[in-house]
C-alpha cells in the first residue's frame, strides 16, 4: 500500500524538484523551451540583482519579526487562557478564527485596516494621537512592518493552541511539589514551565519559519513588493520573473534558492527529532 505513495511523491515532488534545478541551469528566457546550458549563471547573476538582494534581506527580517510576535503572542495568550478564567472557551475561539481565513483575505481586510484615509489613521484621529498617523504601506520604513502585524494577527493562534495544550499537558503534581519545596511562582514559571515549553517553541519556530521564508499571497494582495522593494519577497520575485517577464531560468533558480533556505531551516530540526527519538 505504500508502495503507490512512494511513486506518487517521486513523480509529483522529487522529479519536478530535479526538474526545476534543470532549467535553473538552462538558458530559458522566453515563452519557447530553451535547454541551452548556462551552468551556475542564474544563481551568479540572480545574488548580484539589488532587487533580490533585497528580497532576502526582506526575508530574513520579515521571519525574524513574525517569529518573535507570533511566539510572545501565542504564549502570552496561552499562559492567560490557562488560568481557567471565565470566557476561556470564547477568547480561545477568538484566537482561533483567523487561522480559519487565507491569508488573501487577511491581506485584502490589514490593506483596508492600513488605508492612510480610513482605517486605522482614523481611529488615530478620534484619539486625537493625529502625530502617530501615517502612510503605513506606502512608507518604506513602516511597509514590512504592516505585513509583520497582518501575518502575525493570522498565525499567532496556532501559536496559542500548541502552548496552551502544552501548558495543560504539565502535571498539577509538579508544580504542587515545587510550591511544597519553597518555590516562588515566578520561579516555577522559569525553572519548570519554561524549560518544559522548549520542543514546543522549536516545532513552532520551525512551521513558522517555513511559513514566514515561502510568503507570497498575504504580500500580493497587501502591497505586491512596493513600495519599491520595501516588502518585496523571494517568491513573489519567482512569480513576476515567471509569468511577468518569462524568464524561466530565472524563476527556477529562485525557486531553487527558496527550497535551500526552507530545507536549511527543516533538515537540522528532523535530525535532532531522530536523533531524540533514537536516545529514548
Amino acid at each position: 500500500m505504500i508502495a503507490p505513495s512512494i511513486v506518487l511523491i517521486a513523480i509529483f515532488v522529487y522529479a519536478f524538484i530535479g526538474y526545476t534545478a534543470f532549467i535553473s541551469t538552462t538558458k530559458w528566457y522566453g515563452i519557447a523551451p530553451d535547454y541551452t546550458s548556462a551552468g551556475l549563471t542564474q544563481y551568479i547573476d540572480l545574488f548580484g540583482l539589488p532587487r533580490f538582494q533585497a528580497d532576502v534581506s526582506n526575508t530574513i527580517e520579515f521571519t525574524i519579526l513574525f517569529l518573535i510576535a507570533c511566539i510572545l503572542l501565542g504564549f502570552g495568550s496561552a499562559v492567560l487562557l490557562d488560568q481557567h478564567v471565565r470566557g476561556t472557551i470564547f477568547f480561545q475561539n477568538i484566537f482561533l478564527f483567523p487561522l480559519a481565513i487565507s491569508f488573501v483575505v487577511t491581506g485584502t481586510v490589514w490593506r483596508w485596516i492600513f488605508n492612510p484615509n480610513f482605517g486605522i489613521n482614523l481611529l488615530l484621529e478620534d484619539v486625537h494621537l493625529d502625530f502617530l498617523k501615517s502612510p503605513w504601506l506606502a512608507d518604506t520604513r513602516t511597509a514590512l512592518y504592516g505585513l509583520v502585524i497582518a501575518a502575525a494577527w493570522q498565525m499567532s493562534g496556532f501559536c496559542m493552541a500548541m502552548f496552551l495544550a502544552g501548558l495543560r499537558a504539565i502535571p498539577d503534581e509538579l508544580r504542587e511539589a515545587a510550591r511544597v519545596d519553597g518555590a516562588s511562582e515566578g520561579r516555577i514559571f522559569l525553572r519548570v514551565i519554561l524549560p518544559l515549553m522548549r520542543p514546543i517553541t522549536l516545532s513552532a519556530i520551525i512551521i513558522l519559519g517555513h511559513i514566514s521564508l515561502k510568503i507570497f499571497d498575504l504580500v500580493y494582495v497587501m502591497t505586491f513588493g512596493g513600495p519599491g522593494y520595501a516588502t518585496d519577497m523571494p517568491s513573489l520575485y519567482m512569480w513576476v520573473a515567471v509569468f511577468r517577464q518569462n524568464l524561466y531560468g530565472r524563476g527556477a533558480a529562485i525557486a531553487m534558492v527558496l527550497l535551500i533556505m526552507v530545507a536549511l531551516l527543516i533538515v537540522p530540526y528532523l535530525v535532532w527529532s531522530l536523533r531524540s527519538e533514537d536516545e529514548r
